[in-house]
């Protein structure tokens, strides 16, 4: 079948070549989205950043949990981990959703459970009713990105799809930041006993977002061709596709490249800190000025790497974050590090174990046809959070028999290794036609 003639508002590598006022520019390309794409950029960037802020919550209450409950370090973790692993599951059920019912309806599903059940995290009474609440907040957190990132990536035309998904994928470090800086004003306010109840009861501030989302978004037209061709020829679909003869080898290579990418980023970013206070003895990590780095650095990073991917292809801008994270993580775990020189480097850490994730979302929707699409997406990204969530376990483990830093430093390594050669085995799609 002819694609472009079916599906005319998407362009082809030759045309986004031709076509090249504000295809290569860092923001120029905003200016040629048509009103239905600047809503759906808008709705998934705000919606993505909504379910940052709830979800870095809980990093932030750990304390005021122990410190109220008496919760041990192992409880306090165990909520992460169901967190994570109950996100990859709600991802990968929410793609499978997104490609029954569409991927407007399914975001708009998300965004609302993620939102309530962050507000009943409030409300719990103990260990075992904050667990459950959280993990079932879970479900809605690993939903939204697949729902956001198959909308974006169907919506947006393919010069630009990179950069867009990109700078929505960027949405999460402005979450980020908005978390920290939330939770600076209600802990500087109140008692940390009553403090983290209110921190969790803002978390309903997305719900309302929905109405904005139902009234002016709509369903991408490629997947409203895809289900209106289904109904005429009344063929059925089945997410176990994605492990048929002709898609399971590039279900598998995705999600080795989501997993190297996670595993990495949660190697560093949960052990990092203990190594480099118990070990290098810095008492700078932890600090607002450390965080604000790594936060900044990491919202450059998504927009830089946004913007490469589109200029010099998918796998080039995975391989080269690969790299260079690995290189920052070996550095972290094997030079002597002075406050100043944590500080410096803290930028390039966020700028790099965060910016890898900036071309995901483009590049899966580009390697899924239409009507797997949010079935294969995600299935590979969120199997990637379920193993990456373990890499934590697993350097708390190795380190009985090594020092941290190495464990860290091993593992990382081994993960943007299988960053490297999944991508080096998968195809460039940069400026490819989305296949139906």
């Amino acid at each position: 079948m002819n694609t472009e003639a079916r599906y005319p508002d998407l362009e082809s590598a030759g045309d986004a070549a031709k076509n090249g006022s504000g295809g290569h520019a860092l923001f120029g390309w905003y200016g040629h989205l048509r009103a239905n794409e600047r809503r759906a950029f808008w709705s998934c960037k705000a919606g993505y950043a909504l379910d940052a802020m709830d979800t870095q919550f809980l990093s932030f209450v750990i304390p005021a949990l122990i410190a109220t409950w008496g919760l041990t370090s192992g409880q306090a973790g165990l909520i992460g981990t169901v967190t994570l692993l109950m996100s990859a599951l709600g991802g990968w059920v929410a793609g499978i959703l997104s490609d029954r019912v569409g991927r407007v309806r399914t975001l708009q599903i998300t965004i609302v459970w993620f939102a309530v059940f962050t507000l009943a995290c409030a409300f719990a009474q103990n260990f075992t009713q904050l667990l459950v609440a959280r993990g079932l907040m879970g479900l809605g957190f690993g939903g939204e990105w697949t729902a956001g990132a198959v909308l974006m990536g169907e919506v947006i035309r393919a010069r630009d799809r990179g950069k867009a998904v990109g700078m929505v994928q960027a949405g999460w470090a402005i979450g980020w930041a908005v978390s920290a800086g939330l939770y600076t004003l209600v802990f500087s306010l109140l008692p940390a006993e009553s403090a983290w109840r209110v921190l969790f009861a803002l978390g309903i501030a997305p719900a309302p977002f929905v109405i904005f989302i139902r009234r002016l978004v709509e369903e991408p037209e490629v997947h409203r061709l895809a289900k209106a061709q289904e109904r005429d020829t009344q063929a059925s679909h089945s997410f176990m596709e994605i492990f048929g003869a002709d898609m399971w080898f590039t279900t598998l290579r995705t999600a080795l490249l989501a997993m190297g990418a996670q595993g990495g980023y949660y190697a560093i970013t949960t052990w990092l800190p203990t190594y480099l206070k118990t070990e290098q003895h810095l008492s700078v990590v932890g600090t607002g000025g450390y965080l604000a780095v790594i936060i900044v650095g990491s919202y450059a990073g998504y927009l830089f790497g946004a913007w490469l991917s589109d200029r010099v292809g998918r796998k080039l801008t995975f391989i080269v974050y690969a790299l260079a994270s690995m290189v920052i993580a070996l550095a972290y775990t094997h030079v002597t590090l002075d406050n100043t020189l944590l500080l410096i480097l803290g930028f390039p850490l966020g700028f790099f174990a965060s910016g890898i994730f900036s071309g995901m979302g483009a590049f899966m929707s580009e390697l899924f046809p239409t009507r797997i699409r949010g079935s294969g997406q995600g299935f590979c990204y969120n199997f990637g959070r379920a193993v990456g969530a373990a890499f934590p376990f697993l350097i708390g483990y190795v380190a009985q028999k090594m020092t941290l830093g190495a464990a860290i430093g091993t593992f990382a390594a081994c993960a943007y290794g299988v960053v490297i050669l999944a991508a080096l085995t998968l195809p460039e799609t940069r400026g490819a036609q989305l296949k139906h």
